[in-house]
């Protein structure tokens, strides 16, 4: 049986191929010779040849080994860490072990290659057979491959060849440097993190001003629609859209939800400043006191009141920020 240890191609007879060998011993052997019997087996044998009668340097060539025994022998074949010498690894192939008339077949083709510029190169490949404790190495018969030469011969006696001397520059091919490239990359990023760690502060401080002048032009403009759109249908809708669009904008710009409170909490939240006094609660008297005209024009200060006072507590927040 061939075994096919860790890296080295091993394997192992299967139960048909054993049960093969064993049905074709003679009825009549009694059960206790079988030892005696094993042991009177031929020992394995080994072959190797070269699937080519010629390579070149550096062209890969299979070789071919082969070992016919008796399939009660465990049978080790050579793997990458074995010696080819003058040749080089370069990968195998097997076949799994076929049992008839009671010796096992175990093959393998190995790809190799080779540097040496010797004309005729050698190679012998060992396999190795188990014997409980014991191991014993069968050789196999040195086979030779010749080297075919794809430069001229040149005789000893020759002269060397001419020189002829030829300095014209030839295109090369630009290369992306990546080292280079990668190092500029991680010195770019280490001197951004290190501005972004001593600057983090005045970083945060300028986002946040910017934060805030983007979202006091987009109430702004806000604003000025919903109180258009009041000027020329005069609905009551429009009028709330417009003081909750305050309230939101206030509620972002102070920290504190001012949604859900009532006029007097409210007022009493910004220290009763008459503006914001003076608008709610004439807000108030006409949306929930029903008391509001198309014509009545007491309505408009509303708007410019709390227009007035978000942006003071936006010029405010912003000094507060700067500071």
């Amino acid at each position: 049986m061939l075994l096919l240890l860790a890296g080295a191609g091993v394997a192992q007879v299967p139960a048909s191929a054993t049960a093969t060998a064993v049905a074709d011993t003679p009825a009549t052997a009694a059960p206790a010779a079988a030892p005696a019997a094993t042991l009177a087996q031929p020992e394995a044998v080994a072959q190797g040849r070269f699937r080519k009668a010629a390579v070149r340097v550096g062209e890969i060539i299979e070789y071919e080994l082969t070992s016919d025994h008796a399939p009660a022998l465990e049978i080790i074949f050579p793997d990458s860490a074995a010696s080819f010498a003058p040749f080089e690894y370069v990968g195998r192939r097997y076949r799994p072990t076929r049992t008839r008339q009671g010796r096992s077949l175990d093959q393998a083709v190995y790809r190799l290659r080779t540097f040496s510029l010797d004309s005729v190169q050698t190679l012998s490949v060992p396999i190795t057979v188990l014997r409980g404790r014991d191991t014993l190495v069968v050789p196999t018969q040195p086979v030779q491959v010749r080297l075919m030469r794809t430069a001229p011969v040149v005789a000893a006696a020759a002269e060397p060849p001419a020189l002829r001397q030829n300095l014209q520059l030839l295109p090369v091919a630009q290369r992306f440097n990546y080292p280079y490239w990668l190092a500029g990359l991680a010195g770019l990023l280490l001197l951004a993190g290190g501005l972004v760690l001593g600057f983090r502060q005045r970083l945060h401080l300028r986002y946040r001003r910017y934060r805030l002048r983007k979202n006091h032009a987009y109430f702004l403009a806000q604003y000025a629609r919903h109180v258009e759109r009041f000027t020329l249908s005069r609905s009551l809708n429009n009028m709330e859209r417009a003081i909750t669009l305050w309230k939101n904008y206030l509620s972002t710009l102070t920290n504190f939800n001012i949604t859900s409170l009532t006029t007097r909490e409210i007022v009493a939240r910004y220290h009763h400043d008459p503006a914001v006094r003076q608008a709610l609660m004439l807000a108030d008297r006409v949306i929930y006191g029903n008391q509001f005209s198309e014509e009545d024009a007491e309505t408009d200060p509303i708007f410019d009141l709390l227009r007035q006072f978000a942006e003071r507590q936006y010029a405010l927040v912003m000094t507060r920020e700067g500071e």
